[in-house]
């Protein structure tokens, strides 16, 4: 297909779009979110003030010469330079707003910002009203489900756990962020095909591409523990945020904190569960990755060869959230009835995408499906109210993989850094 064939970017510029609104009132409450909660010293407070002025009425900056990531973004922003942010692509200027939130705090810098992360008290606190949630979860699972039973009752606790999203509180605010499922508001559900996969040991080593923290990752932390704990699976890889990025998302030490507040917990099954993800840890059965790529603007198309050829040695990817869904469909207006096969193809291996709905993009309905649902609620595509299950491609009968775990090899540096 030639690109002038293809459907256009979701652009900023769109009136009316969640695009405009994002950049117009969501960024500038979250810078003003992390001036609330961090205690700045003037310099950044001054830089993180510029940064506003600039996304309201200037054009976009580049990064100073010689920052980290300087050249990706400079290649990234060459076709728009001297726009205003609001002649962006959507997703350029999303990914690129927190590269220069980053900037502004001087994560990358050494000093008092060094690899400090600016959203790290929202996401603390969200944690803390996040594990009485999941306790009452844990005690509300029958003790003699069977695996199908036991997988898809996490399965969609991961699906809705994505409602939970720091970057977007009017979303949360609009939805039972505490992931109960909802099976009248899925518009895609290959979840009774997914769980049939696990069950039938047909998934051997599973990748998953994670989104948020706290309450979504403690959900796909359970999950893990289903499959790996019932031998549905040998193991798991899980990809993480090398850097802070749309707020919540999880990086690599959110996860092992995450772990840690589980055994910590006050009730036994937080800390049976916590001390069990830890035991797979050690054992090398759960393994904890990052790449530079999940920070950047570059949709799935356009993956690391290095990452490419890690994530092709799985037996299926499970790709969670948003942010993950619009880089499969590369941020672009496709009809709503188009196959995700046709869309995603080049993907490394079979993938399962888990996504609430909170961008204007959506594929795989039926014929006259999206009508219907914008008659019964114009915002179904942002709110946060709606769900895919969405199953692509088959793992292999029997597995492709074999060897040991613990073989998987060791975490990957960032910026020459053990992250």
């Amino acid at each position: 297909m030639k690109d002038s064939s293809l459907p256009g970017y979701l652009m900023v510029s769109e009136p009316g779009s969640f695009a405009e609104h994002t950049i117009r009132v969501r960024k500038p409450q979250i810078l003003a979110d992390v001036l609330a909660t961090n205690d700045y010293s003037p310099a950044v407070v001054a830089a993180l003030g510029a940064l506003e002025r600039e996304i309201r009425r200037e054009p976009v900056a580049p990064l100073p010469e010689g920052a980290w990531g300087a050249e990706h973004w400079a290649d990234a922003l060459a076709p728009w330079r001297r726009r205003r942010w609001v002649e962006l692509p959507w997703f350029l200027a999303e990914t690129y707003f927190y590269r220069r939130v980053l900037e502004a705090v001087e994560y990358f810098r050494p000093g008092p910002g060094f690899l400090a992360d600016p959203f790290a008290p929202q996401k603390r606190a969200a944690l803390d009203e996040a594990l009485p949630a999941l306790c009452a979860f844990l005690d509300g699972l029958p003790s003699d489900a069977d695996d199908e039973a036991a997988t898809g009752a996490w399965l969609y606790r991961s699906l809705w756990g994505n409602r939970a999203d720091l970057s977007n509180i009017a979303v949360q605010q609009g939805t039972r962020a505490a992931a109960d499922h909802d099976p009248a508001a899925l518009l895609v559900d290959h979840g009774r095909d997914a769980c049939s996969l696990f069950a039938g040991g047909r998934v051997r080593r599973l990748d998953v591409a994670c989104d948020n923290g706290v309450m979504e990752l403690l959900s796909d932390l359970g999950l893990v523990d289903a499959l790996l704990g019932r031998g549905l699976v040998r193991e798991v890889r899980l990809h993480l945020k090398p850097q802070p990025y749309f707020v919540s998302d999880a990086m690599i030490p959110d996860c092992r904190e995450t772990i840690r507040a589980l055994r910590r917990g006050a009730d036994a099954a937080l800390r049976g569960l916590g001390e069990r993800l830890a035991g797979y840890l050690r054992a090398g059965a759960l393994g904890l990755r990052t790449d530079p790529f999940w920070a950047t603007s570059h949709f799935f198309r356009r993956l690391p060869a290095g990452l490419r050829a890690e994530m092709s040695g799985a037996d299926l990817l499970l790709l969670k959230g948003d942010v993950n869904y619009r880089r499969l469909l590369e941020d672009r207006h496709w009809p709503p009835t188009t196959r995700l096969e046709a869309v995603a193809g080049h993907m490394p291996a079979p993938f399962l995408a888990l996504r609430t709905l909170k961008a204007e993009l959506i594929v795989g309905l039926r014929e006259g499906e999206a009508e219907r649902l914008d008659a019964e609620d114009p915002d179904w595509r942002i709110n946060g109210r709606r769900g895919v299950v969405h199953l692509v491609g088959e793992p292999m009968r029997g597995a492709r993989r074999g060897g040991n775990p613990a073989s998987a090899g060791p975490e990957l540096c960032y910026n020459g850094l053990r992250t």
